[in-house]
């Protein structure tokens, strides 16, 4: 969602500074997936990084030596040494950068569902209401959003692949799904930042916003700002993109029943899209890109999912992942709800 979120709202007229990292779990992170856009440059020291905010209302960074520096390294180890799912350090991680960065108001989005660091819904509650506390001690104005992430959110899967999403989500033909999360999260910050008092005005207004080429141009700006070629989001194939594809097919005819975000995150890390280890490298072109979602109808034969490779050396067994990922049945299904719980400022 921050690939959207950070110029949509710039777009609204707020200030939007932003911190984030790299890989966590089953693929890259925020800064992975940006670094796939050519020339794009994350590293920026506090001074550039605060002076982009104030010249053009929104930048996007990593941690630096005097940004955040020790979360840069807790996060990195976090991967590779089993404590994604540590609470606290998850807690510690995201406060830090939103602080450092100078936030006076915040919105967080806390995944719950197969897919996320925290499955289980009274985990992410719990998680939810320690951000929502220490942000109120610190004197923000700060909210959260629990959110579904029992299937993949949007399409994509991967680095580039995501970025190719993103620009056609701030062009106005992103998946449902993805613009309305963004739609909602951003809602949330309006109204914490006082530029809105109605939540489906503010929605209406963001929604506005996509549509018309308002937050492709400050994400065109945001690009530019930092050595990145504006030009990918005209034409998006100057992102990497993998050699070969692999379709998966429906083994019969029914509705998707059951999309399993975890199998398909592992399948994404398999061919490259995350990390094993702290010390291996992403392919920025590899992912999986999903054709059907729960709730959609579905023949014998017709394509689920594509799998876009490079290295065919996992490929066997990502491809059994994605497969697995699918449960298709008879009886009709709608999607599940998008927004969970909001946990609100105490």
């Amino acid at each position: 969602t921050t690939l959207v979120l950070i110029p949509l709202l710039a777009a609204a007229g707020l200030t939007v500074a932003k911190l984030s990292g790299r890989a966590l779990g089953h693929t890259g992170g925020t800064i992975d997936k940006l670094e796939s856009i050519p020339g794009f440059r994350t590293d920026l020291p506090r001074e550039e990084f605060l002076g982009l905010v104030k010249r053009s209302g929104l930048a996007l960074a990593d941690h630096t030596e005097d940004m955040v520096p020790a979360d840069r390294l807790l996060y990195e180890l976090r991967d590779v040494t089993a404590t994604v799912a540590s609470l606290p350090l998850i807690v510690a991680s995201i406060m830090s950068k939103k602080i450092a960065g100078g936030a006076k108001a915040i919105v967080i989005d806390v995944k719950t569902g197969a897919g996320a660091f925290l499955p289980q819904l009274e985990a992410s509650r719990k998680l939810a209401s320690s951000l929502v506390s220490i942000g109120t001690r610190l004197g923000r104005k700060i909210s959260t959003l629990i959110t579904d992430m029992s299937q993949p959110l949007g399409l994509m899967v991967g680095n580039a692949l995501e970025v190719r999403e993103a620009i056609e989500t701030l062009n106005g033909n992103g998946p449902n799904d993805l613009e309305d999360l963004c739609c909602h999260l951003g809602a949330e910050l309006l109204a914490l930042a006082e530029k809105e008092t109605s939540n489906s005005e503010a929605i209406a207004g963001l929604r506005g916003l996509l549509h018309d080429g308002s937050g492709l141009t400050k994400f065109k700006e945001m690009v530019t700002n930092q050595g990145g070629d504006a030009s990918v989001a005209d034409d998006p194939s100057l992102l990497p993109a993998a050699t070969n594809r692999a379709e998966i097919r429906s083994p019969r005819s029914g509705t998707i029943a059951r999309l399993d975000a975890l199998a398909i995150g592992r399948a994404a890390n398999l061919l490259g899209a995350g990390r094993l280890v702290k010390e291996d490298t992403i392919d920025p072109a590899v992912g999986v890109e999903l054709l059907r979602k729960v709730g959609e109808k579905v023949r014998a034969g017709q394509p689920l999912a594509i799998l876009h490779v490079n290295d065919e050396t996992n490929l066997a067994q990502a491809r059994s992942l994605v497969e697995n990922a699918y449960a298709i049945g008879n009886e009709a299904i709608s999607p599940p709800a998008l927004i969970v719980e909001r946990v609100p400022s105490l």
